[in-house]
């Protein structure tokens, strides 16, 4: 079962993001602060649950969390700063909506850039070991998910309805055929193409 807390005397955020590998759309953080001793026996890391699982939960974080916060980072200003600074800036940005400011930040992955006066804490695998990691990465998954597969209704070609902007096979013949869109990041496609 994932623990609730990293340390029980200071109010903590949990910080993920989605979309990194992505050829399309924008990088989505979350930032969640969940109740002291909060529990869910389904809550994990949402790379391990179904889309309809994640939508459960989702509204359940959404009405049981004490605060959260979700924010992008555009394709085009991942090609400007690249992708690690946008993912970043993106869980930045969500740390900025929060209507509650936490004392610590817990952050998935083994990088951050300092957040102003709020120390934090990197966690490897942090989404399937904390409850707050597993709820923004699943805020962020659902945001990000939702946001492509309404984009794939006016760009049908790339699949994102299925692939979410993700370099499938079909994507990539897909751009071989169509060519790029206004939401295809210019860097991803000239250095993994």
């Amino acid at each position: 079962m994932l623990r609730s807390y990293y340390n029980k005397e200071v109010v903590e955020a949990g910080l993920d993001e989605v979309g990194r590998g992505c050829l399309a759309g924008p990088v989505v953080a979350a930032a969640v602060i969940l109740p002291a001793d909060y529990e869910h026996p389904f809550l994990t890391d949402s790379k391990l649950l179904t889309k309809e699982q994640r939508e459960v939960l989702r509204d359940l974080i959404l009405a049981d969390a004490l605060a959260w916060a979700v924010a992008e980072v555009s394709n085009q200003e991942i090609d400007r700063i690249n992708i690690l600074q946008a993912s970043f800036l993106a869980m930045h940005r969500a740390v900025d909506q929060l209507v509650v400011r936490p004392e610590h930040l817990l952050v998935d992955g083994n990088r951050f850039v300092p957040y102003p006066l709020i120390p934090h804490t990197c966690i490897v695998k942090g989404d399937s070991k904390y409850l707050s990691i597993a709820a923004a990465s699943i805020l962020a998954k659902t945001h990000r998910d939702a946001l492509m597969e309404r984009l794939a209704a006016d760009y049908p070609h790339y699949g994102w309805e299925r692939n979410v902007g993700y370099p499938t096979p079909h994507h990539r013949r897909a751009i071989d055929e169509y060519g790029l869109c206004p939401h295809h990041r210019l860097s991803f496609r000239l250095r993994k193409g």
